[in-house]
């Protein structure tokens, strides 16, 4: 594109959007990379600031026309580069599609803005007596289109599922501009081709979500929240499907806590350890209950702990306490004080975490000046590794520590965070040639020129 098209093309992008809508120059440079590039600037041609599925689409028909690629850009809090953008691409920020509609107390549904944050839609839902189940640690900056494009899990995904679970419908735009609506509140919609599922984890390159319909629930009547410690991994899936059976399902939280993170968040200074700093393996359960439950609760435990199966327990009796207890899980910035930045991803069969978990930290130790930290949701087989950034091939040898057994495993070296750049020449991991080569017809059938967060997944 010449300069003159260049400036051409940028002027019909603010005559659709308003002066305002486009951000160029220093102003856009400002902005980081990404969440994981924090020191390098946005590189993109212009940032684009829709506020409507309507401006979206003339957005979109404008660039497909231009022959210029859009990379979309939510709350920017992705740890695996899905929105890198490269010099001659627009970057669509869905920062100004923040409106909430007025829930609907009867079918527990409200409609959201791409651009709203995961805490604005809880909030909303509270507001009216309901429950928006997906939480993560960047509910405060996360926003709806982010989580649907990443299909975003979180902490309480062992009860309400991912987010896929909380959509029932959306709006999406197209490359070429046309609007895809399935924009209806229900349950149950056994109409063909589920449309909506084709946004749900699918990083923007299929479509770019406007609007959804999610799904709320009744908010819990209460909890009842413990940190234990056990013998095992072994013994802490015991304890969760004992837990599972004697409250029919209602552990909402069920977090691995290795013994080395454990030591590392209770540092002096930091949380403080409810429980002392040399079991070998830790767990936080949390179940919605009723206050009357809480007894059937520390009864099962006692009965535990009879048995061996937990070791020690502490009881939250209170909110602060419940909250304390989760700070030793969430507080991620003393893993970056300590130097461990690097976040990992994967998903292992219960069965066999504690054989992979055993063999991962032996080949890390192995490796010169490494250190490594693992934590995770594993009652849905979740676990989040954090290691030190070594030399090109010093990542490189932790890369193949923790992604290669996976593959054996029937793991997935993404449960959450999706494959965005960092994670391309790992999806042969998880999925076959054959899966791989179906979601490559899907693009090509959506996406034939390849314009849409190019590069991202393949």
């Amino acid at each position: 594109m010449t300069d003159a098209a260049q400036t051409a093309f940028l002027d019909r992008l603010r005559g659709l959007v308003g002066a305002s809508g486009v951000v160029t120059g220093e102003e856009l440079r400002g902005r980081p990379a990404s969440w994981t590039r924090p020191a390098e600037p946005c590189a993109a041609l212009a940032l684009v600031r829709p506020r409507d599925t309507a401006e979206t689409s003339a957005v979109m028909a404008a660039c497909a026309e231009a022959g210029v690629s859009v990379v979309p850009r939510g709350g920017a809090t992705g740890l695996v580069d899905g929105i890198l953008c490269a010099p001659d691409q627009i970057t669509l920020s869905t920062e100004r599609m923040t409106g909430i509609e007025p829930v609907d107390p009867l079918a527990m549904t409200v409609v959201a803005g791409t651009g709203a944050t995961v805490e604005a839609v809880q909030g909303a839902a509270r507001a009216a007596g309901l429950f928006f189940p997906l939480d993560l640690g960047a509910r405060g900056s996360a926003t709806v289109g982010g989580t649907i494009s990443t299909n975003a899990g979180g902490l309480r995904v062992l009860r309400y599922g991912m987010m896929r679970e909380m959509v029932l419908g959306l709006e999406a735009v197209l490359a070429d501009g046309t609007v895809v609506s399935s924009m209806r509140p229900l349950i149950k919609n056994n109409t063909g081709l589920d449309l909506k599922q084709l946004f749900v984890g699918t990083e923007g390159t299929l479509g770019l979500v406007t609007r959804a319909v999610l799904r709320l629930r009744p908010e819990p009547a209460g909890y009842v929240t413990a940190l234990i410690a056990c013998p095992g991994v072994d013994d802490g899936a015991r304890v969760l499907r004992a837990a599972q059976a004697a409250f029919q399902g209602r552990v909402s939280s069920f977090e691995g806590l290795w013994p080395d993170f454990y030591r590392l968040m209770t540092k002096p200074g930091r949380e403080t350890p409810p429980l002392p700093q040399d079991y070998p393996f830790y767990a936080i359960i949390e179940v919605e209950c009723v206050p009357e439950e809480a007894e059937r609760f520390h009864d099962l435990l006692d009965g535990l702990m009879t048995a061996g199966t937990v070791l020690d327990a502490a009881l939250a009796s209170s909110e602060e306490q419940r909250q304390a207890m989760w700070r030793i899980r969430d507080r991620v910035e003393h893993m970056n004080a300590d130097g461990i930045h690097r976040a990992f991803d994967v998903s292992v069969p219960l069965a066999r975490m504690d054989a992979y978990v055993t063999g991962a930290l032996a080949r890390l130790a192995a490796i010169p000046d490494c250190r490594a930290v693992v934590y995770g949701h594993i009652g849905d087989n979740n676990l989040h590794w954090n290691t030190t950034r070594l030399d090109a091939a010093g990542n490189t040898a932790i890369d193949a520590a923790i992604y290669e057994p996976l593959a054996e495993l029937n793991g997935s070296v993404s449960a959450e965070h999706g494959i965005g750049l960092e994670k391309r020449g790992k999806l042969g991991l998880s999925r076959s040639g054959a899966e791989i080569a179906a979601m490559r017809l899907v693009k090509r059938a959506l996406d034939p020129d390849n314009r849409l967060n190019p590069g991202k997944i393949f």
